[in-house]
């Protein structure tokens, strides 16, 4: 590897960790759904009812979560979203709710695999933020065969 080659990795991981820095993140897969918002280095989670309608409820949580600590969506929030393994259905509607945050505001949308993040706290999101671990290319479902 070249200096150049160094300065270019560097370069990336050191942009990567400045434009991950506000995000509102969505963990649902069917199981333990949740969200988190990390905004001025606060980072607050909120547990969402699993449930057969929590899927359609999906957009008013994340309203009503973001408007309990005042946080605006807007282009300098990126949004996290849990690819899975996990139910279709759940994982669809997260994705599709993602992507629609990313046209309306201009936000930034990554994923990550539920076996990366064992539990929803800002140390573990950190690590995969610094690590570089989130996909930001495509984000690409995993769904288990629902029992």
């Amino acid at each position: 590897m070249t200096v150049s080659d160094e300065y270019k990795l560097s370069f990336n991981v050191i942009k990567n960790k400045k434009m991950i820095k506000n995000f509102l993140i969505i963990s649902c897969t069917g199981k333990n759904n949740s969200l988190g918002l990390k905004y001025n280095s606060k980072f607050f989670k909120e547990k969402l009812q699993n449930n057969i309608n929590s899927n359609n409820l999906l957009v008013s949580n994340i309203i009503s979560f973001t408007n309990k600590y005042k946080v605006k969506l807007s282009n300098k929030y990126s949004i996290i979203v849990n690819m899975g393994p996990g139910s279709y259905s759940s994982i669809r509607i997260s994705l599709s709710v993602a992507k629609g945050i990313q046209i309306v505001h201009g936000s930034k949308l990554y994923g990550y695999k539920s076996d990366q993040l064992s539990e929803l706290k800002l140390e573990n999101i950190e690590n995969l933020i610094k690590n570089n671990q989130l996909k930001n290319k495509m984000v690409n479902p995993i769904y288990q065969q629902e029992d």
